[in-house]
């Protein structure tokens, strides 16, 4: 039986981020062409976006 292999899209260079299996809602990968971090935001079909910068919060 061969793995799957599912594939979706990078938006900032359009390179194909592959998976070994089908990714969770929310989960965060890198692009391996252009290294853009990008979050998974929907499972069905696959379609990734550009992951929210994560800022210092500092204890405010």
């Amino acid at each position: 039986m061969a793995t799957q292999v599912i594939e979706a899209s990078c938006p900032e260079c359009e390179g194909a981020v592959r998976f070994g299996s089908l990714p969770l809602a929310g989960e965060v990968t890198r692009c391996g062409d252009c290294g853009a971090e990008l979050e998974v935001v929907s499972r069905d079909p696959v379609r990734l976006e550009l992951a929210p910068e994560v800022e210092e919060d500092w204890g405010e």
